[in-house]
C-alpha cells in the first residue's frame, strides 16, 4: 500500500449529503477529501440539540436565521463555524473563515471555509451559503 493511499486513508468515508441511496439501494457513501466537505456541511447545517445521541453536535449558525443581515451577524457567523469545526472535524485546521455579505438585501451570507488537511499537507476551500430571513 502506497504512502498517499494510507494518508487518504484516515480521512474516511461517510455519507454522502443529502443523504441518498445509491444505484445498489444503499446509502451513497463519499471517500477522502469529499468526506471532509460533507462533514463540514453536516456540521454546519445541524443544530445543538438535534441529535438526541450527541445534543452538543452540530453549530449555532440556525439561531442567527432571524438576525439582522449586518457586521454583527457576519462576525457571529465566523465564531460559530470555526468554534463547530474545531470541535467536531479533527481532520482539518480552520485557516480562516471569511464572511461576504455582498447579497444581504437577499438575506444571503456567503461563508468561505479555507482549512488545512494535515494528513495531505493540503490547503482547501469551501464555500457555504447561508440565508437568513429579512425581517419586515
Amino acid at each position: 500500500m502506497s504512502e498517499t493511499r494510507s494518508k487518504k486513508d484516515f480521512l474516511g468515508r461517510g455519507w454522502q449529503f443529502p443523504p441518498r441511496l445509491d444505484g445498489r439501494g444503499r446509502i451513497a457513501l463519499v471517500e477522502d477529501d469529499r468526506d471532509i466537505n460533507e462533514a463540514i456541511k453536516i456540521i454546519l447545517m445541524t443544530r445543538k440539540g438535534e441529535r438526541p445521541s450527541r445534543p452538543e453536535f452540530g453549530s449555532e449558525l440556525h439561531t442567527l436565521v432571524f438576525a439582522p443581515n449586518d457586521a454583527t451577524t457576519s462576525g457571529l457567523a465566523r465564531r460559530y463555524v470555526i468554534e463547530a469545526l474545531a470541535r467536531w472535524e479533527p481532520r482539518i485546521e480552520v485557516r480562516e473563515v471569511i464572511v461576504d455579505s455582498a447579497d444581504a438585501q437577499e438575506g444571503k451570507l456567503h461563508l468561505e471555509v479555507r482549512y488545512f488537511v494535515p494528513s495531505l499537507n493540503s490547503e482547501r476551500n469551501l464555500v457555504f451559503p447561508f440565508y437568513t430571513i429579512p425581517g419586515e
